[in-house]
């Protein structure tokens, strides 16, 4: 049952700028995805890199 419930997907509503929009698709296309994947992916990866840690640079500023 706990298996099941990280399989599950939430839906939730997402505003975005035309431009916004634009980009992303194509972005996900270039990458062969569609927006949504392409957005649950930069939203996993962001997750990952704020897990890992921040970087910091030379002059002791967090990188982003």
């Amino acid at each position: 049952m706990e298996q099941n419930r990280e399989k599950e997907k939430k839906q939730v509503p997402l505003r975005l700028s035309a431009q916004l929009y634009r980009e992303l698709a194509q972005w996900a296309e270039d990458e062969f995805r569609s927006v949504n994947s392409q957005i649950e992916y930069l939203l996993h990866e962001c997750v990952r890199r704020r897990k890992a840690g921040p970087k910091r640079s030379e002059g002791g500023r967090d990188e982003v």
